[in-house]
């Protein structure tokens, strides 16, 4: 039996310092909520990209960058305006009613053109319960 050891480039993905000919098409993957602060009327969601690194750089002159970066927008119950993440972190909401909620996250390349999404659905439990 052999044992395997991920290099970094199995976990990190390419070198940010070398440029990506012909870059795969990003891609956003969005888990549900963390039960555990679910519970407590928390909601924590957890997400990663491939291909597409999030940092905070904006502007048409960051179209060009490889590997290709870019942001999340969050958008909350279908609110006409969204919040921006550029940390890569993981997203927390605080202090929503209690009930069915939906939360829009959206990839966006720099220029704030969306890329891909995902809609995250949860119910956020009545604590008088």
């Amino acid at each position: 039996m052999t044992d395997y050891t991920p290099t970094a480039r199995d976990i990190r993905g390419p070198s940010p310092l070398i440029a990506i000919a012909n870059e795969p098409p990003p891609r956003l993957i969005v888990d549900p909520p963390l039960p555990e602060p679910l519970a407590q009327g928390r909601v924590f969601i957890q997400y990663r990209t491939e291909n597409l690194r999030v940092l905070p750089v904006f502007g048409n002159g960051a179209l060009d960058v490889s590997p290709r970066i870019g942001h999340i927008h969050i958008t909350v119950d279908d609110a006409p305006w969204h919040f921006v993440d550029a940390s890569g972190e993981t997203i927390i909401l605080v202090g929503l009613e209690p009930g069915r909620h939906k939360v829009l996250i959206e990839l966006a390349d720099p220029t704030h053109k969306v890329i891909t999404s995902e809609t995250v659905h949860f119910t956020l439990p009545d604590p008088q319960q």
